[in-house]
């Protein structure tokens, strides 16, 4: 493992931070998956960092609209766009395999996708209102280092769904050992928050492991997709639990 190439490479896969350039080898890109909640980590950060400068100069619910879509920026829409596709292609498919897979690779959006995109945007905005408004920054740090964490296992222990893909490059290269470093990783963001942090932990991550489960069931394995929309899913329950406590 070299710490400091793989973790780079997460932030550039996963963040626009300008962390250099350079076209990674497939091992690369799974050993990277080790490093993908301290992405999340730092991407929260800023996140929480930007609403603790604001402070009580804007409204709560602005506040949680402006973090929203930092989130969202900081990641590029990379997850939002697999949510989408997800969704759009769950809904057209009609339970047909390949079907729903075409749908997926399809780059329009549709309304369920559009649908889908606007209720987590929208659920996730008035959380991060929520915690903003109580000045509680630990679940803005945690929620986006616990929901990349929680693709990694998806990454390392579900089958792929597709021959080929970009999604390949992670799951035939990514182990045990990126699940265990990753995880150590996502542990160390959320023993700040507890013991609250575990119950949104808990309930991300069961966010994530459900929606792997049904798309296996439907496609026989996952996609890049599926571990964005997870990614996304994840994050949203993480933000829902620590605000409704």
């Amino acid at each position: 493992m070299r710490p400091l190439a793989d973790a780079r490479l997460a932030f550039r896969f996963l963040t626009r931070f300008p962390v250099g350039e350079g076209t990674p080898e497939t091992g690369d890109l799974g050993r990277s998956c080790a490093w993908f909640p301290l992405a999340g980590a730092v991407m929260g950060l800023v996140v929480a960092a930007a609403a603790h400068a604001a402070g009580g100069r804007l409204p709560a619910p602005i506040a949680g609209v402006l973090a929203a879509a930092a989130l969202a920026w900081l990641s590029g829409g990379l997850h939002l766009d697999g949510l989408a596709d997800l969704f759009d292609g769950l809904s057209g498919g009609h339970g047909d395999r390949e079907r729903t897979l075409a749908i997926m690779r399809d780059g329009r959006i549709g309304a369920h996708g559009a649908a889908a995109l606007i209720l987590v945007l929208l659920a996730k905005a008035a959380a991060l209102a929520e915690l903003v408004g109580r000045g509680e920054p630990w679940a803005i740090v945690a929620a986006p280092a616990v929901a990349r964490f929680a693709a990694v296992p998806l990454v390392v222990w579900f089958p792929y769904a597709r021959p080929e893909g970009l999604g390949t490059a992670f799951h035939g290269t990514a182990g045990g050992r990126e699940v265990a470093v990753a995880a150590v990783l996502a542990a160390a963001c959320v023993v700040p928050g507890a013991p609250a942090s575990v119950w949104s932990t808990a309930g991300a991550l069961a966010a994530a492991g459900g929606l792997a489960l049904v798309v296996r069931r439907r496609l026989g394995g996952l996609t890049g997709d599926v571990y964005g929309a997870a990614i996304e899913l994840a994050e949203l329950v993480f933000l829902l639990v620590a605000a409704a406590r």
